[in-house]
């Protein structure tokens, strides 16, 4: 998996592309996180459009952005999942819990909005 990050107008704007599988990256990625957000960076835009599989170890690593973002008060938007991606979060019923919408645009606004 690759990702690559950049901070635009105090959101943290995340693109991942491959596999998110958690085990190699994913420390990586919360410490990352852990960084930005110790910098008052609060909301979160992560571009999933690009994920061709994800694990259970993966969404341990989204899960996890969205705790430490929730638990600042900030907000995670996911973008744009592929229709597997998309199966998985309704299958695991955590499209109740992400705020997930079809491009970088709509998640700029619902962050500024939340």
């Amino acid at each position: 998996m690759k990702h690559t990050y950049e901070i635009n107008d105090s959101i943290l704007e995340l693109s991942f592309s491959g596999d998110l599988i958690g085990e190699n990256n994913g420390p990586m990625i919360i410490e990352m996180v852990n960084d930005i957000i110790n910098k008052d960076i609060t909301l979160c835009a992560v571009d999933i459009s690009n994920i061709r599989y994800i694990n259970s170890s993966g969404i341990g690593v989204l899960i996890t952005i969205l705790t430490k973002f929730r638990n600042k008060g900030g907000e995670v938007v996911l973008i744009n999942p592929s229709d597997q991606v998309k199966k998985l979060l309704i299958i695991t019923k955590l499209n109740a819990i992400f705020n997930i919408v079809d491009n970088k645009k709509e998640a700029i606004k619902k962050l500024k909005n939340s």
